[in-house]
């Protein structure tokens, strides 16, 4: 489930370290390469043609030419629309180390590098199309190194012959790297006026960051026609929220804070899918600030409630769910998070009525999959076992729906462990959709547990009788089925307690399992240590001589007095443990 399942920001590769194949259409509008940082500036390379004037038809040769660079993006555009589509295509000149894009709906209208290896020049010829505009200036994304990059460098403008003079406009290569000043917050955010004054999401739902720094805070204060954002919480790499039209990852509007070199960098996104963020330029927000103490990272801006000229934000004043999530940023690489984020459980209009949510980190579906397997491989199946093991002769001759009592009680209980099983069994994939690839030995587990669960009363159904031959081999292959079900399902949910899904709270979760493997087999020795001592003690009366039947039934009440004592005992410990853990998970 790999989010199993799950997620919403993972690693950011690069043209150069994670697209170095060139495969970069994802980055046709922006033509960020997404490392996390600001482009260089000036650029280092000069980006020249070999005409300035054209008509329909005409090839032009495009040159990118400078210090050693290893990755490189080439589109034309209509000059007095520079933010608009790619137009014309290209045609390769050396394919060794170019190769050709479709960028929108056109053909080979962007060239890319094929790997990562140095070069000093790469040239393109762009051939014009009938419908080419009057006027076309070729942007360039040059990647030096991971860090060391210029976006959309402009080229000189070619135009076609009497066309009128071109409108002046700033580039957009100049606006892009342009960054807005950033201050530095002089105290830590509260959480006063929550649910009045502005919007809060808080993790847990108490966080005050002003007194409880290590807890995860955001908050929207809507002022006129924009909305203020603060975010908080701990860790040394990264914190980001993400607007969503659903529970999913992809095509989200995210927002990063990002810790490097002592600096928070922050900078919007867009998440096109499983995938890895595009980091857009910060020209979108206002008012740049945070703050760093004590691993606690903290950020603010201001951005406006519409944003009509780009297409990838989202408007702040409509409904969605909301995602907040942290985890590792390294050498200007966002790394995938380490758990899963925290996500609301509806969608909530941000600048409407303020509201203070929580939310959780695990999705219900997954929760009630937890759920039901603790209560199944945790309850019913060790109490069933239990009573079938050592109680045959508590209730010799009690029946119940004309069975013996301990054989209905143990039929039931395991029928029991097998539907919840089974309905447990299908909710990840009916989450997922899918074979999780992400989850590990986990899966694996669950499907040799649920296989061996579903053979048990299959086999049972063809049970021999009491008496019959073959009626040992069907008691030990029913013992080991069961034994190894039960083995498997135990280190399952040791697994399972850890997926980003779900992800108890740690190693409280493992010393809580490690907690109740002990307590079970602990009353499993009792009690097979004290139907040891009653065989011992009925064999040396009979010895002696004294076997009188009114003492064997007194040593037998007594006997079973105790097995009813511990079987009470054992039931409500495991119901602690069993509740104890449905709360945690119920918490997250």
């Amino acid at each position: 489930m790999e989010l199993g399942k799950i997620a919403f920001v993972i690693s950011a590769l690069s043209l150069v370290a994670g697209y170095e194949n060139g495969k970069v259409t994802r980055a046709c509008k922006s033509m960020q390469p997404g490392h996390g940082h600001h482009a260089s500036t000036p650029p280092h390379h000069n980006i020249t043609v070999n005409k300035i004037e054209f008509t329909p038809g005409d090839r032009i040769k495009v040159t990118i030419s400078g210090p050693y660079f290893r990755g490189f993006f080439i589109q034309a555009r209509d000059a007095e629309n520079l933010d608009g589509d790619a137009v014309g295509s290209f045609t390769l000149i050396n394919a060794d180390i170019s190769q050709l894009l479709t960028c929108g709906n056109v053909e080979d209208s962007a060239v890319s590098h094929t790997s990562k290896k140095r070069k000093t020049e790469v040239g393109a010829y762009w051939d014009a199309p009938n419908n080419a505009p009057k006027h076309v200036q070729f942007l360039v994304t040059v990647v030096e190194e991971y860090k060391i990059y210029s976006i959309k460098i402009p080229s000189p403008v070619v135009s076609q012959p009497r066309a009128p003079p071109l409108t002046t406009h700033i580039s957009t290569a100049e606006s892009l790297v342009t960054s807005h000043p950033v201050s530095h917050l002089v105290k830590p955010f509260n959480a006063t006026g929550c649910g009045n004054t502005k919007f809060c999401v808080r993790n847990p739902s108490t966080c005050d960051p002003e007194t409880e720094a290590h807890c995860f805070f955001l908050s929207f204060t809507r002022e006129d026609h924009t909305v203020l954002v603060e975010m908080s919480g701990p860790g040394e790499g990264y914190m980001a929220f993400a607007l969503s039209h659903d529970q999913w990852m992809g095509d989200d509007d995210a927002y990063l804070c990002m810790v490097e070199d002592q600096h928070v960098q922050i900078s919007p996104a867009f998440l096109a899918g499983r995938s890895h963020p595009e980091l857009d330029s910060e020209a979108a927000l206002q008012d740049l600030a945070w703050r760093l103490s004590d691993s606690v990272i903290q950020c603010s801006f201001r951005r406006s409630l519409h944003l009509p000229n780009d297409k990838r934000r989202f408007n702040f004043d409509a409904a969605y769910y909301i995602f907040l999530a942290d985890g590792e940023y390294h050498d200007g690489r966002i790394s995938k998070h380490q758990r899963q984020p925290l996500i609301t459980s509806r969608k909530y209009d941000i600048t409407a009525s303020p509201e203070d949510i929580g939310g959780s980190r695990s999705p219900f579906i997954i929760k009630v999959h937890g759920a039901l397997m603790f209560v199944a491989w945790m309850t019913t199946v060790n109490i069933g076992v239990l009573v079938a093991r050592f109680f045959k002769p508590v209730w010799p001759n009690a029946t119940l729906f004309g069975e013996k009592v301990w054989f209905q009680v143990h039929r039931i209980l395991m029928m029991a462990t097998v539907g919840l099983t089974s309905i447990a069994f299908v909710l990840p994939f009916i989450y997922r959709g899918y074979w999780s690839k992400q989850a590990g030995y986990h899966p694996y587990l669950g499907c040799i547990v649920m296989t061996l669960a579903f053979l048990q009363p299959i086999f049972a159904i063809f049970r021999p009788s009491p008496h019959a031959p073959r009626r040992q081999l069907f008691n030990w292959f029913h013992w080991s089925t069961g034994t190894a079900a039960r083995i498997v399902a135990v280190a399952a949910m040791f697994l399972g307690m850890d997926l980003q899904a779900l992800n108890l709270p740690d190693p409280w979760d493992t010393y809580t399992m490690i907690g109740f493997v002990v307590w079970h087999v602990g009353i499993d020795i009792l009690l097979e240590v004290h139907g040891y001592c009653l065989t011992c003690k009925a064999e040396k009366m009979e010895e002696d001589n004294i076997a009188i039947l009114h003492s064997l039934s007194a040593v037998e009440a007594k006997g079973h007095t105790f097995k009813k004592v511990v079987l009470t005992v054992y039931i409500c410990g495991n119901t602690a443990f069993l509740i104890t853990f449905l709360a945690a998970i119920n918490q997250i």
